[in-house]
């Protein structure tokens, strides 16, 4: 730290002297832990315990109501069954605190929600039209797909950029778009992968991308309020479809009932030497998101009716978390095997065997809202 002017100190002593930090200040790398501690404690104060599945979750269950309080550094979002206690610990909080009260839950991080009378709308439309504004694309036409299907973008194709951080920050934020937007995840995972040394041809596939985006920003994704909580899943790879490494792509999605709640596209860590190989690295990554959410929903006190049906669409790998036996094929992925196989063993999860044909799809079908242009997103089996 820099002496505060109009401090008088004599620094040509023998002692130097330092300034004494007597609390965090923003800014600084250990304030959000102090922040989050100082947080901890006074929930803790008053009955709220932490997840053990989740950081920033705490919980407070009676005999007669449940509270939730979800928590990104200072930004807080409570829910529960009993409004008397949620008045209660907003109280409390501004009292500790000098909270702001926002109300209902309408804007968060970047999110914004819609009520409608069967469920909410997530969407990012003021992010993605500030984000097209940014990188001046109101100028261009729209285009239908995310990327170029005739373009396969390789790691040493074109020129390098001379500024590499105008690339790393578009792409950054198009990997926050992703906590709404389904379609874009395979797209941003394929744009991650040139983040060390981005060329010419990359930054044209993400202006492509930014034109995909303005067809429809206000694109959300819907979760309906029925009661049917059952969990679902399904998963696929796509086998050595990296042209520089030949290493595979992971991608799943999980529902509860008919609304999506987690999904991913990942690269691989390792090369697959056959597609039985790929096809089985992500099923165990699904499954391992499958044990989270399924000690998640227990704290949630929401009931689970095991096994959680898991969809894919390759016999091998179906074979071989049934099959005790290792062999050439699978030698080389044991500890997923075992890791599969236990949970299956365990009724967490069943198998089930969807053709290619009959893989599931994400259809973006024309079911608008009433209160605003936000188009859903539609999950299911096609």
């Amino acid at each position: 730290m820099e002496v505060p002017p109009g401090l008088l100190i004599d620094q040509t002593g023998p002692q130097k002297v330092v300034c004494k930090l007597n609390k965090s200040l923003y800014g600084l790398k250990q304030a959000s832990r102090q922040w989050y501690a100082k947080l901890t404690e006074a929930l803790s104060s008053i009955g709220y315990k932490h997840s053990a599945n989740d950081y920033s979750l705490f919980s407070k269950k009676t005999s007669s109501h449940i509270i939730f309080v979800a928590v990104y550094v200072d930004d807080v979002i409570i829910t529960g069954t009993d409004s008397v206690e949620i008045a209660n610990l907003k109280s409390f909080l501004d009292k500790q605190f000098r909270i702001k009260d926002l109300g209902k839950l309408h804007y968060f991080l970047g999110l914004e929600v819609l009520y409608k009378s069967d469920g909410i709308i997530i969407s990012q439309r003021k992010f993605t039209l500030d984000l097209l504004k940014e990188y001046d694309c109101f100028a261009y036409s729209s285009l239908s797909s995310p990327l170029d299907p005739a373009v396969k973008l390789k790691a040493d194709e074109g020129t390098l950029l001379p500024d590499p951080t105008y690339y790393r920050k578009l792409v950054g934020k198009l990997n926050f778009l992703t906590n709404t937007r389904l379609d874009i995840a395979y797209s941003v995972q394929l744009l991650n992968q040139f983040m060390q040394a981005p060329r010419d041809t990359h930054l044209t596939t993400t202006f492509h991308f930014l034109r995909y985006l303005k067809t429809d920003p206000t694109l959300g994704i819907f979760f309906s309020n029925n009661t049917d909580c059952s969990i679902s899943a399904c998963c696929d790879s796509d086998w050595a479809s990296c042209p520089d490494s030949r290493k595979s792509v992971t991608g799943y999605i999980v529902l509860v009932g008919d609304s999506p709640i987690s999904w991913k596209s990942k690269k691989q860590e390792t090369i697959s030497l056959s597609s039985a190989e790929a096809e089985y690295r992500s099923l165990r990554k699904l499954v391992g998101e499958l044990v989270w959410l399924n000690r998640l929903f227990e704290e949630f006190t929401i009931p689970q009716s095991s096994p959680i049906t898991v969809f894919c669409d390759s016999q091998s790998a179906i074979h071989i978390a049934h099959n005790p036996v290792f062999h050439e094929r699978t030698k080389r992925i044991e500890v997923d095997c075992h890791f599969v196989r236990n949970k299956l063993q365990e009724r967490l999860i069943s198998l089930q065997h969807g053709a290619t044909t009959d893989q599931f799809q994400l259809t973006f079908l024309p079911k608008h809202s009433q209160e605003s242009n936000t188009m859903l997103y539609s999950a299911s089996w096609l």
